[in-house]
């Protein structure tokens, strides 16, 4: 038995200096074989290639990413607007040429409850809040409700047409909650 024992140490060894020799012969070779004066140097590697560029954006009015289902939003009715019953002083809407409006607000002056809104996802109203009343979302805001988030951002500082409630450049952003996004472009109008 003691033998048996022996003879596998023995046959490890030697496998391990085997492998130790060849790895060295390998080592060797390698360094030995530069480029000769018969064989032109070979030209350097290419650089490995530049990062990949940005996820290329989409089209406008397209859902991109989530579980890839589209995110439709839809003008909101005065049936619609009746039910959800917002409560403020003065109010904001987001539209675009194609449908308005797709989200409207409403809000007390210098106040710091939440100004109240909606937007139609779909065939469903949906609730949507954002911090500091009127004026804060006047500029633009950012409406959390269950699942999403829909950031109103004033893209131009210059009003599109006259009158007391000129509407502002501005994009709509919707994110749902799995990681879609839908980006709007159009006004945001804020005023009595």
């Amino acid at each position: 038995m003691a033998n048996l024992a022996d003879e596998i140490s023995s046959g490890a060894d030697r496998r391990r200096r085997a492998a130790s020799v060849a790895a060295f012969v390998a080592l060797a070779l390698a360094a030995c074989s530069g480029p000769s004066a018969d064989k032109p140097a070979e030209p350097p590697a290419a650089p490995a290639p530049a990062a990949p560029p940005d996820t290329p954006a989409a089209a406008p009015g397209a859902t991109v990413g989530g579980d890839g289902s589209a995110i439709t939003l839809n003008p909101l009715s005065s049936a619609d607007l009746q039910s959800a019953a917002l409560q403020g002083e003065l109010g904001c809407n987001f539209s675009t040429p194609a449908a308005s409006p797709l989200l409207v607000a409403m809000g007390v002056v210098a106040s710091k409850e939440p100004a109240q809104g909606v937007v139609k996802v779909g065939d469903y109203v949906e609730r949507v809040a954002a911090p500091g009343g009127f004026d804060a979302m006047s500029k633009g805001s950012v409406f959390t409700g269950q699942g999403k988030t829909v950031t109103i951002a004033r893209t131009g500082a210059a009003p599109v047409g006259g009158g007391e409630s000129p509407g502002y450049p501005a994009t709509l952003a919707y994110d749902r909650a799995d990681g879609a996004r839908l980006v709007l472009t159009g006004l945001w109008t804020c005023g009595p």
